[in-house]
Parts: C-alpha cells; sequence; structure tokens
C-alpha cells in the first residue's frame, strides 16, 4: 500500500475533489495526480497539512493501508443518545468483561427484563481504577456492564445498582469482527476516535450522569460487531497526539 493510494482513498472518502485539494494544498493539479500516483513524496510540510486536512495522524497517512482498515471499521459519525436508564454491575477479574455479562445476562432473565423486551441493549466499559498492584500482580482488570432500560419498567430484583443517563452526544465507530485481533482492533478504535476529535486522552473529571465511554457488542449477518461511543465534551482536545506517539 503506498502513501499515494492513502492521499487517494482520503481524499475521496472526504468528497474533495482533485481541484479542491489543489486549492488548499496551493499546488499545482499535476502535484496532485503525482502524489496519488506515487511518482514524488510530498514534502514533510505539505504531509503534515495533508494530514491536517484529512484528520489523521502523519504515522498513519504515510504507513497504514488505510484501504484495508476501512474494511474494518466504520466512518465515524456524531449521534444524540438520548437519555436513558439503566442497570449496572462492576466486577474486578482476571476475565472481566465475559465475567460480569454472564452476570447480567442472568440478572436480565432473573429481573424479567428480557421477557418484557428481548432485544434489552447490553454496554459495557471498561474501569480504570484497578491498581497497578492487582493489575501487574495478579492479572486483575475491571469491566461494567449495563442493561439499558425501557421506560417504566421497574423490578425489585436485586443485585444490581440503577443509573440514569443525560442526553448526550458521543463519536461513533463500528468494528466488524473485533475480536478477531481485539488487542488491536478495538484500542485503535479509540484511537481513530480520538484523531478525528482532535484529542488526545480523557478529562481527569468525567461528567456527572454521563459516561465518558461505553462499548456494545451484537452480530449483523451473522457478523459480530462492536460499536464504540465517546462522549465528544469528555475529552480533552488538542492539537498534537503525544498519547499516540
Amino acid at each position: 500500500m503506498g502513501l499515494g493510494k492513502n492521499i487517494q482513498h482520503l481524499r475521496k472518502q472526504k468528497k474533495i475533489t482533485q481541484e479542491k485539494l489543489v486549492e488548499i494544498m496551493s499546488v499545482f493539479r499535476q502535484t496532485i495526480s503525482r502524489w496519488e500516483a506515487d511518482e514524488i513524496v510530498p514534502e514533510l510540510n505539505k504531509l503534515v497539512a495533508l494530514s491536517d486536512v484529512f484528520s489523521c495522524k502523519l504515522d498513519t497517512l504515510v504507513k497504514e493501508d488505510m484501504i484495508a482498515c476501512d474494511a474494518i471499521y466504520s466512518e465515524i459519525t456524531i449521534k444524540t443518545v438520548k437519555a436513558f436508564r439503566m442497570a449496572r454491575y462492576l466486577m474486578v477479574t482476571r476475565n472481566p468483561e465475559d465475567d460480569v455479562s454472564v452476570y447480567m445476562d442472568n440478572w436480565a432473565q432473573r429481573s424479567g427484563l428480557l421477557k418484557i423486551q428481548p432485544d434489552a441493549m447490553r454496554i459495557g466499559w471498561d474501569f480504570p481504577y484497578v491498581s497497578s498492584e492487582l493489575q501487574n500482580r495478579f492479572g486483575l482488570r475491571g469491566y461494567v456492564a449495563a442493561y439499558i432500560l425501557p421506560e417504566g419498567f421497574e423490578t425489585s430484583c436485586p443485585g444490581v445498582e440503577f443509573a440514569n443517563q443525560e442526553e448526550s452526544d458521543y463519536a461513533v465507530i463500528t468494528i466488524y469482527d473485533p475480536f478477531a485481533a481485539a488487542f488491536e482492533r478495538i484500542p485503535n478504535a479509540y484511537k481513530k476516535i480520538m484523531e478525528f476529535l482532535q484529542a488526545n486522552g480523557f478529562r481527569e473529571k468525567p461528567k456527572k450522569d454521563i459516561l465518558s465511554c461505553f462499548e456494545h457488542v451484537y452480530e449483523k449477518q451473522g457478523i459480530p460487531c462492536m460499536d464504540v461511543y465517546i462522549h465528544v465534551d469528555s475529552v480533552s482536545k488538542t492539537d498534537s497526539f503525544t498519547n499516540f506517539s
């Protein structure tokens, strides 16, 4: 995969014509054509400008096969998630994602939630407050799983915490077959959204009653999919990407 193919791919993805890119980059038309044909390599200052135009990291533009990546990831969109009520539970184990998901599925059955709404949406997110000693010495990690509750749903079934989420705007990306290479594809999805938002990390204090991020796993046409949501106002905006270098 050449740099020129990446430039052409991103230009078309952003719906920018060669003529428009000529105007943006202040170069000749034949220069854009020669870049995309890999006949010449843009100068460093032009590469930096291109990464700004395409909202991507310079290393990504130069080194990665972006067409292959797009077969794994959807385009990033901004969605307004309406306010909802949830039932949630935290586990700190060696395999918390699976452990807490099984626990919440059992709770959803016992509480009658899945009888009322069989397609109730289960979401989850990392719990970042596990000490380094627990992580390094015992291999423990934390994860929260939650079911979004339909309006008016009430239950006396114990074992969960109920919480409310305010209406909020999220940047969302879909990962296709995320568990084929989970430790690569899932973190890279977060990285892509952060770059899209021009952010290099989450704020120290999350906003009250708003999840900074969460994930939703489901199947579509027999293919496992994961939607990653990042709250657009819960990240630290910057023009550099030092946390990703």
